[in-house]
């Protein structure tokens, strides 16, 4: 039976005061155990309540699933996370297997951070979290990533279109696009697809999209006049993951809800 990690970083706030983007409502509808007999697991950073919330909608949905945590971008984070992962695959399957590998943890810069005022500590914090952790942890995975498997990593639309106030955040969410196209070839002896999914402006529970004036605003950026949701993303990112996606690898899917087409 297939078995999946996707990352999942619940927005909050870190000691150095970087935002983290919503993802555990989106990461519970696209696990890959959803409505299904497989298993999933889910990483968190340190909001455990988050963690549990979505394991039980996986759970409610049919599927089972398991929450690791982990801080990842700190010193043998990711060591930690696969290894916590095997030994919960072990105890839940009786083996180490992981079919499929979705990177959704993300992290973006200050908030509206003005190009001039990006700092290094900025950059070095988004260039970590975006691009070096999925590398890393995709690397180290594939030992445990069988032939067949899936990789997906979650982007975002600010790498098609100017944003000046989040450069930081696009800057690294731009270095995991080219960490799809060119660990694509190189996996593709394996059947492994490794494929971009980039997410638009998408309602995630964050207060902001209780704002009616901020959701129109949002809403106009879209050929469909209207935000997002995370079972839209989230089927897209099922479908990738999906055996039906065979014949795809190295892509970048709009899941934009057609932000990017001008």
């Amino acid at each position: 039976m297939p078995r999946g990690i996707h990352g999942q970083q619940p927005a909050r706030q870190d000691s150095a005061g970087h935002r983290r983007q919503p993802g555990h409502r989106a990461g519970h509808r696209a696990a890959p155990g959803r409505g299904r007999s497989q298993w999933s697991t889910c990483n968190y950073a340190t909001n455990e309540s988050a963690a549990k919330e979505t394991v039980a909608l996986i759970e409610e949905a049919g599927g089972r699933a398991f929450a690791v945590r982990s801080q990842l971008g700190t010193q043998d984070s990711i060591q930690k996370l696969l290894s916590a992962v095997e030994a919960g695959l072990a105890e839940h399957t009786g083996g180490t297997t992981l079919d499929i590998l979705v990177n959704n943890a993300a992290a973006t810069g200050f908030a509206g951070t003005a190009p001039e005022a990006v700092t290094e500590e900025i950059l070095d914090h988004c260039y970590t979290l975006n691009a070096k952790v999925p590398f890393l942890l995709t690397q180290q995975a594939l030992r445990l990533i069988p032939d067949g498997g899936r990789v997906v990593n979650i982007s975002s639309g600010v790498t098609h279109a100017a944003f000046p106030p989040q450069i930081a955040y696009a800057m690294g969410k731009g270095a995991l696009e080219q960490i799809t196209l060119h660990l694509a070839p190189v996996l593709a002896h394996r059947n492994i697809t490794v494929n971009t999914v980039a997410a638009g402006i998408t309602d995630t529970g964050d207060p902001v999209f209780s704002n009616p004036e901020a959701v129109e605003a949002m809403s106009a950026q879209s050929a469909f006049k209207r935000v997002g949701t995370v079972s839209e993303v989230a089927d897209i990112v099922a479908f990738v993951a999906s055996g039906d996606a065979r014949w795809m690898t190295g892509a970048f899917v709009d899941a934009t809800g057609g932000t990017l087409l001008g």
